[in-house]
């Protein structure tokens, strides 16, 4: 998708949510990026592959240009990625296959960084959700529910991230971060209307998950899940845009995720 494409998409969907006054035009606002970048330091879970990044050429040519190529290895799921429906529902939606009006849509935050920061093993509740719609209204129709519970500002650092920096299953036996209950996943799916739902940790289920209820009572409704999101600290509660556009992998489980929010004045 190109550029041109990406930027009348979000007009689209500005224009729909009623805040543009112009087809293709912004007000004015503010964009924030909510992937981070690939590296050596990208995370990942404990039993996958790191990035690697290979030069295949970088400098000057006999012909007197300067040209530089890279090839990159990466597990789909890793850094800040996309679980498509298929990686916890058989039969579910591959990446390929979720359509663009799922991905792109207005933003609703739930911080429960107070009571995650507490607990590494908080479990993010049905509660929670009735206090904020206590505040704020019921979650809207369409919405893509942000879930912030701070650890976010731990990236790159693992053992603050994940709660340990051990590979293997003796990594994954020692990983403590927050996620969301399966009880709370199954109040969404089955008492909101959501596109998609995404969270600045590891995983949309705790740490300490072995059933994974969360990752299978979402994608078995075909709900997408953004995992590792950044800088929703600068993401208002409700108002903002979000576009959520992975890599295109034919028949793909997951893959990584360029995701970036736009905030309207109005909303900061």
């Amino acid at each position: 998708m190109s550029l041109t494409q990406i930027v009348s998409l979000a007009a689209l969907c500005c224009l729909t949510a009623g805040c543009a006054t112009q087809y293709g035009s912004f007000p004015s606002g503010q964009w924030i990026d909510l992937s981070y970048d690939y590296s050596s330091e990208t995370i990942y879970w404990p039993t996958a592959e790191p990035f690697k990044l290979d030069t295949v050429s970088a400098g000057m040519t006999e012909k007197g240009y300067y040209y530089s190529a890279y090839e990159f290895c990466a597990a789909e799921h890793g850094g800040t990625h996309i679980d498509a429906p298929i990686h916890f529902s058989y039969g579910g939606k591959t990446v390929d296959q979720i359509p663009l009006t799922q991905l792109i849509a207005p933003a609703v935050k739930i911080d429960v960084s107070q009571k995650a920061m507490a607990n590494r093993d908080y479990q993010i509740n049905v509660e929670d959700f009735n206090t904020w719609e206590s505040l704020h209204g019921k979650i809207p129709d369409g919405s893509i529910v942000l879930l912030q519970t701070g650890y976010g500002r731990y990236w790159p650092d693992r053992v603050k991230y994940l709660g340990t920096d051990k590979r293997g299953a003796e990594g994954v036996a020692e990983l403590h971060f927050p996620g969301l209950h399966p009880e709370a996943a199954k109040w969404l799916v089955s008492s909101r209307r959501i596109n998609a739902i995404g969270i600045d940790t590891a995983s949309i289920d705790y740490g300490q998950s072995q059933a994974f209820g969360s990752h299978v009572m979402l994608m078995g409704k075909s709900t997408p899940v953004f995992e590792n999101i950044a800088n929703l600290d600068k993401v208002p509660t409700t108002g903002a845009q979000v576009i959520a556009l992975p890599m295109k992998i034919k028949g793909g489980s997951g893959s990584p995720l360029r995701a970036i929010a736009f905030i309207p004045d109005e909303a900061r």
